[in-house]
């Protein structure tokens, strides 16, 4: 799957700039706060999707049958 390494990349991307915020010392420990925390939910949310993209490779879904709305429907 292309979304994988795309994932991918976007997670390396954002360690780099982790690591560059912590690495830098001329901020305060509230500017790294500040700059970390919207670091951290891109991280957490990539590293959702790039499971769920895994789990999705492992177990395709079944091929869809078609609406079955239709034959509940009483005419």
């Amino acid at each position: 799957m292309v979304s994988l390494i795309h994932i991918e990349s976007a997670l390396a991307a954002v360690d780099h700039e982790v690591k560059t915020v912590l690495q830098d010392m001329s901020l305060s420990l509230t500017e790294k706060d500040q700059k970390m925390l919207p670091l951290l939910r891109e991280s957490k949310v990539l590293k959702q999707a790039y499971e769920d993209l895994q789990y999705l490779k492992a177990n395709p879904p079944s091929p869809s049958a078609g609406c079955k709305v239709g034959s509940h429907r009483q005419e």
